[in-house]
């Protein structure tokens, strides 16, 4: 979907088109203060005091008939540059308008835009005439409170979109319907999933049976894949002390991003926002020797960040969330080989969930921000070019982007493009000589020296969450066999002569597979919707035939077909679709 507010005609068109519903909204309601109505990457919104009339979805066909009236007017667009005495002047009513001109640094331009009879404070730019604008729609109504704060008045947040033509915008609404089918709270919803709940808190989702059999699956799966490769999986507590956090330079540089501390019998403890500096501990727990190395420590960790109450969503963004996390401890002379481990495993999972659509960035520091990373220009400058060096020996493309490094080092990140929304990074592998110091590990070197190892931070899945959220949006929730909540769906046509046998079948797959026996009082066209609707991979229909022969009649979901083998071809039929991931 494309960002508007990255694309130079779509933002300037949008930007105008904000000043053309806030112009229809006052006419259709003369008492409205505005606010701001910015571009963002979906279109525009403008956030409007309505001083005491109401705005509902119902309404907006009306404001887009009055949109429309004056577009077809063709007023041109008037820029004009005020002083700071003009602007205060020609706002004297307009309390927002006159806090925003308050606000302003000395010296700054101050310009509004004027189209017929309404004027607007605005930095542009704008097109020249509202003719232009013909092709919008909008498209929410939401309340927004007063500069962010809730303290504040509550104003009404009106969403639009603008395109230069009818058949870019029909494209657009065309994708938007789109992504409201893939949208994971949604299907989360629909699905049974999780739920959220502000009495427990935002951005702290619930797992509900079906979700919690996916996350169960996506943990096996990861640490069996973990273990092959000499994993060893560790259990940690979700919370720590202030005191560590100072020790990894977390409390110094990612402070904002955690949860308050809780005094608890004279010690400050927090809840945790990442797993590393546990994995230090344990590391130190033990004297280790060069022919220990590598030590591979991996958690499914729980995790916690107060991120922005705007930033939350669903299960891919919230306070809470679990992270396929590991730490390697490595000489300097294995960074590659394991490096190289480490990409091997992301692109094999992603060959397993057929993700292909990604791309690599290596995250480096920005060197004029002295606050963001870890002081030390030699070792920032020795550990960019060892991942360089390595990413180009293993032959992997890749571009470079200044200022996304972790603070104590260089990283690959893996981004994927998703069905709904812009790219996220699911991947991620760091190099880190920083955390290995502070912490004082060591290992025993093979002339009885002791050195301090090199840590490499990866994470496959990123988090179970965020990935369940990517896996939901990219298949519209129908999930492959092998992770499907409920696998397979069994139908009795008619309960009276066929449940018995319907039940011997349960009985006999429930020991294999997730199964269901659906025996409602309801007829077998209702029964069968309710098994496609719960994107059921598997529907048995049991009757008079398959009854008699000890058969099984079997559908895959959306389609029509109907296949009938033995019971044991079945059997073997589905553990071969599970076991090869397909």
């Amino acid at each position: 979907m494309i960002n508007i507010k990255e694309n130079g005609k779509l933002n300037t068109l949008n930007h105008s088109c904000a000043h053309l519903m806030a112009q229809a909204v006052k006419h259709l309601y003369p008492k409205s203060l505005f606010w701001v109505g910015p571009v963002i990457e979906e279109g525009f919104y403008y956030d409007i005091d309505l001083c005491g009339d109401v705005i509902t979805e119902d309404d907006l066909p009306k404001i887009e008939k009055e949109m429309k009236k004056l577009a077809k007017d063709g007023k041109r667009i008037v820029r004009r540059e005020l002083t700071k005495v003009e602007a205060l002047e020609m706002f004297k009513d307009d309390k927002y308008k006159v806090d925003l001109i308050n606000n302003m640094e000395d010296g700054t331009v101050i310009s509004a835009y004027t189209q017929g009879d309404f004027t607007d404070l605005c930095r542009g730019p704008h097109v020249e005439t509202v003719k232009l604008l013909k092709n919008f729609k909008l498209l929410k109504t939401s309340g927004a409170y007063y500069k962010g704060d809730s303290k504040n008045q509550m104003l009404t947040r009106i969403y639009g979109v603008c395109f230069e033509t009818k058949e870019e915008l029909d494209a657009h609404l065309q994708e938007l319907e789109e992504a409201k089918l893939r949208d994971h709270r949604k299907l989360g919803k629909e699905l049974g999933i999780f739920m959220s709940d502000d009495l427990v808190g935002r951005g702290l989702p619930m797992y509900l049976p079906n979700g919690y059999v996916i996350w169960q699956e996506l943990e096996n799966y990861i640490k069996e894949k973990e273990r092959k490769l000499g994993y060893k999986h560790v259990m940690t507590p979700a919370v720590g002390n202030v005191e560590l956090y100072k020790t990894s330079g977390h409390w110094d540089h990612y402070k904002e991003n955690m949860f308050p501390a809780m005094e608890v019998d004279g010690e400050s403890f927090v809840l945790r926002p990442m797993n590393c500096p546990h994995h230090m501990m344990i590391y130190a727990n033990t004297l280790h020797s060069y022919k220990d190395l590598p030590i591979r420590i991996g958690e499914i960790a729980h995790d916690f960040r107060y991120e922005a109450s705007g930033a939350l969503k669903g299960i891919e963004r919230g306070r809470h969330f679990c992270q396929n996390d590991a730490h390697l401890f490595v000489t300097k002379e294995q960074i590659k080989d394991e490096f190289k481990n480490v990409v091997d495993l992301i692109f094999d999972v992603y060959k397993d969930f057929n993700i292909t659509d990604y791309r690599c960035v290596l995250s480096l520091r920005d060197k004029n921000d002295k606050e963001k990373y870890h002081p030390d220009d030699e070792m920032w400058d020795n550990a960019e070019q060892e991942l360089r060096d390595v990413l180009n020996e293993l032959g992997i493309e890749y571009t470079e982007e200044i200022g996304e490094a972790a603070f104590y080092g260089p990283k690959l990140d893996v981004n994927v493009k998703p069905a709904v929304g812009n790219e996220i990074t699911l991947s991620t592998c760091q190099l880190d000589f920083c955390l290995p110091a502070k912490f004082d590990l060591k290992y025993v070197d093979s002339d009885g020296t002791k050195k301090t190892p090199v840590v490499l931070h990866r994470a496959i899945l990123g988090s179970l969450d965020r990935f369940m959220a990517f896996l939901l949006e990219e298949t519209k929730g129908v999930l492959p066999l092998w992770l499907a909540p409920t696998q397979i769906s069994i139908l009795p046509v008619n309960n009276e002569y066929h449940l018995e046998y319907a039940k011997d079948i349960y009985n006999e797959l429930n020991e294999l597979f997730r199964v269901e026996l659906n025996c409602k009082d309801e007829k077998l066209s209702y029964r069968m919707r309710e098994a496609q609707t719960s994107k059921i991979p598997l529907t048995l229909i049991l009757g008079d035939k398959e009854k008699e022969d000890n058969l099984i009649s079997y559908r895959l979901f959306g389609s029509h077909e109907t296949t009938t083998v033995s019971k044991d071809e079945f059997i073997t039929y589905v553990t071969n679709r599970i076991k090869d991931k397909n």
